[in-house]
C-alpha cells in the first residue's frame, strides 16, 4: 500500500510539473486526476499535498533563472544589480493584489469555487480568450519586449489579472499571461514574468497550508510529499524550457483549444458519473 501511494504521488508530481507552467490549469488536471489517482491519505493531508507539491515547480524557476534573479551575483555590474532589484520590486508589486485577496478569502474561495463546474467553465472561457487575444494580436507589435520597459504600473495591472486565478480552473499562468499580453507585453516577457510571480505566490500559499496543517506529518507523509515535490521539480524544468522554445515560433492558440477540449471533457465525465 505504501509503495502505491508513492507511485501516485510521483504521477501527480508529473501532472503538476507540466500543468503549473503551461496555461492549461493545474487545478483542472488535478481534479480529473483525483478521479483515477486518489491518494489513500487523510483529506487534510491531500489538501496540503496539492499545494506543497508546487514548491518543486517553484524551485525549478529559481534554478533556471538563478543568475537573472540574483541581485548579489559578483558577475553583475552595479547597473545590472539595480535592474535585478527593480525586477524583484515589480514582482512584489504585482503579487500584492492576489496576496491580499488570497490571504483573506482562501477558505471561502475554495468552498465556493473548488468544484468541477467552476473549473470546467473557467477552462472554456479562458481558452476562448486565448484564441481571441491571439487573433487580435496577430498583426500587432508588442510595446514591452524586456523587463526594463515593464513599468511598476504595468506590473501592478498584471497583478490584478492574477487575482482572477484565485478562481480554480482559471490557471495562474493563464490569467497573468492573458493580462500581460493585453497590456502590451511580448509573449516571452509575459511568460517569464508569470514564472517569477509564481515564486512569492506559491511559497506563500504553501506556507499558509503548512501552518494550517500544523507541520504534524508522519514519516510516511513526508516521504509522499518529497516524492511528489522532487518529481514536480524535474518535470517543471522540462516544461518551462519547452514553453520558452514553443512561444518563439508559435502563439498560445493551441493552448486555448486544449483548454476548451479539457473543459468539455470534465463536464461530460462528471455528468456521466453523477
Amino acid at each position: 500500500m505504501g509503495f502505491i501511494e508513492i507511485v501516485k504521488a510521483i504521477i501527480l508530481g508529473i501532472i503538476e510539473g507540466i500543468t503549473e507552467w503551461l496555461p492549461i490549469s493545474s487545478t483542472g488536471h488535478m481534479i480529473l486526476a483525483d478521479e483515477f489517482i486518489r491518494l489513500n491519505m487523510s483529506d487534510e493531508f491531500k489538501e496540503v499535498f496539492l499545494v506543497v507539491v508546487q514548491l518543486g515547480a517553484i524551485l525549478s524557476v529559481i534554478l533556471l533563472y538563478f543568475n537573472k534573479l540574483n541581485p548579489f551575483s559578483p558577475s553583475k555590474t552595479i547597473k545590472q544589480k539595480r535592474e535585478t532589484w527593480s525586477l524583484w520590486f515589480k514582482v512584489i508589486v504585482a503579487t500584492i493584489p492576489a496576496g491580499i485577496i488570497g490571504f483573506l478569502f482562501d477558505d471561502i474561495l475554495d468552498e465556493l469555487f473548488y468544484n468541477y463546474q467552476t473549473v470546467s467553465i473557467m477552462l472554456i472561457i479562458y481558452g476562448i480568450l486565448f484564441i481571441i487575444i491571439e487573433r487580435r494580436n496577430k498583426h500587432k507589435v508588442s510595446m514591452i519586449d524586456n523587463f526594463h520597459q515593464l513599468t511598476y504600473k504595468t506590473a501592478f495591472t498584471i497583478g490584478l489579472y492574477q487575482v482572477l486565478s484565485l478562481i480554480p480552473g482559471t490557471s495562474r499562468s493563464g490569467a497573468t499571461i492573458i493580462g500581460a499580453m493585453l497590456v502590451g507585453t511580448s509573449r516571452s516577457v509575459a511568460a517569464e514574468f508569470t514564472f517569477f510571480l509564481g515564486i512569492p505566490v506559491m511559497f506563500g500559499a504553501s506556507l499558509l497550508k503548512l501552518v494550517k496543517f500544523g507541520f504534524n506529518f508522519t514519516g510516511f507523509e513526508i516521504l509522499v510529499l518529497l516524492a511528489g515535490t522532487i518529481v514536480s521539480f524535474i518535470v517543471s524544468v522540462v516544461a518551462i524550457k519547452f514553453l520558452l522554445r514553443y512561444i518563439k515560433r508559435n502563439d498560445f492558440t493551441a493552448f486555448g483549444y486544449y483548454r476548451i477540449a479539457l473543459g468539455v471533457i470534465l463536464i461530460l465525465y462528471f455528468l456521466m458519473v453523477n
